[in-house]
């Protein structure tokens, strides 16, 4: 299943000394040249359920790469 616009996905986030799995809704989805290699990024908007005791800090858009990455709710087309 492509990694689209408006997916909801899961990915592992950093916190501190733990990881936990947040949910999230893909804003856009791009790709960066690096030392000859093209590695695929995605801007992300948390939507605040994830795993976890502490709440998280703060709800920007963050980037991170596709590695780790489970769409739970793909976009819809054509509606």
């Amino acid at each position: 299943m492509p990694i689209e616009k408006d997916s909801v996905i899961v990915y592992a986030a950093r916190c501190n000394n733990m990881v936990r799995l947040t949910e999230a809704v893909v804003r856009e989805v791009y790709t960066e040249r690096y030392k000859g290699r093209v590695i695929p990024f995605l801007r992300v908007q948390p939507t605040g359920n994830e795993s976890g005791f502490v709440k998280r800090a703060s709800m920007r858009e963050t980037v991170i790469t596709n590695e780790h990455v489970a769409v739970t709710v793909p976009a819809r087309r054509g509606a």
